[in-house]
């Protein structure tokens, strides 16, 4: 069993779909106990890793100013960081039928959007979503909406 769970892309044995990382600070809801993931955030369950990612994602829209995929994914994944954020931006916007620069709507104001976006980014960050993390998805953005606190 082991070995199977070791091939599975990083973000899903973490939980963490969007790869979020591990700060001093860091104190998600829903964070294993224990850490043993040095870099990226590891959640008790998946619902809890995309809450984190619905969460950051609704920061980023009303506290940073943050409205279209290329500015979004420009602090999500720099170039800093070694990311390829040029090809990542392209990968959402295709399959979210979105432009790079174009505005977004708030995230309770069309939430498919951001189910989709999201769903766009954990392909790139985990490849391709399994359907097993719709339900997940869902449960997560609600938690995110409803919540004010980390």
């Amino acid at each position: 069993m082991k070995k199977i769970l070791e091939k599975l892309p990083r973000g899903i044995r973490n939980c963490n779909p969007l790869n979020i990382r591990r700060t001093p600070t860091s104190s998600w809801k829903g964070m294993r106990d224990e850490q043993s993931d040095k870099s990226f955030c590891q959640f008790k369950h998946m619902k809890y890793g995309f809450r984190a990612a619905f969460f950051l994602l609704k920061l980023y829209y009303a506290q940073h100013k943050l409205r279209t995929i290329r500015q979004i994914i420009n602090r999500w994944a720099p170039s800093s960081d070694n990311n390829n954020t040029e090809a990542y931006i392209a990968s959402v916007c295709k399959d979210c039928h979105l432009t790079s620069d174009q505005p977004l709507p708030y995230l309770t104001d069309d939430p498919q959007t951001w189910f989709d976006i999201v769903a766009a980014m954990v392909d790139v960050e985990c490849g391709e979503t399994a359907e097993y993390l719709d339900k997940d998805l869902i449960l997560g953005f609600i938690l995110a909406v409803k919540d004010e606190v980390k």
